[in-house]
């Protein structure tokens, strides 16, 4: 409220306060800035830059996203995939496991009876051994037996041949 000016004025002519101290120069407007509208100049300009990153962010960001979604699916295929031929693999060796598990049954069981049957030949063999010396002897007088039959024989034929 200045009473000296007549109009409306909000530009001061006058420094307010007192003056500068020595070695200071006085308050004068920057001649070289472009003051307020300047300044909006410049903040419209960063916010054209910043929005310029922004976008340019936003398609790497898009293009990243779009790679990775390919990358993951062609990963989830392979995997599948591997799961799959996995799969078949682990049942082939199922049945082959299998296949190969009633061999050893049959194999075990084929080797009992070998067993028992050796055992039974064994027992024969030790029966045959233990009497060895008890048979030959019985065989022995058996064939003594059957010398002194036909000498008998032979010699009552020869008395019968001869009283006749």
């Amino acid at each position: 409220y200045n009473k000296k000016h007549k109009g409306a004025s909000l530009v001061q002519e006058d420094p307010a306060g007192p003056p500068p101290p020595p070695g200071f120069k006085s308050y004068k407007k920057n001649s070289g800035s472009g003051g307020v509208m300047g300044m909006i100049q410049q903040i419209i300009n960063d916010a054209k830059t910043e929005e310029a990153e922004a976008i340019q962010a936003e398609k790497d960001a898009q293009a990243a996203y779009e790679s990775f979604v390919k990358d993951t699916n062609d990963s989830i295929t392979a995997k599948n995939d591997s799961i799959v031929d996995k799969s078949a693999t682990r049942a082939d060796k199922e049945g082959a496991l299998t296949d190969t598990k009633k061999e050893l049954a049959n194999i075990m069981v084929e080797l009992e009876e070998l067993a028992n049957e050796n055992a039974d030949l064994h027992k024969a063999c030790d029966f045959t051994l233990k009497n060895f010396d008890t048979r030959q002897a019985a065989r022995d007088e058996e064939v003594e037996g059957l010398r002194e039959a036909k000498a008998a024989l032979s010699g009552a034929q020869l008395t019968l041949l001869q009283k006749k």
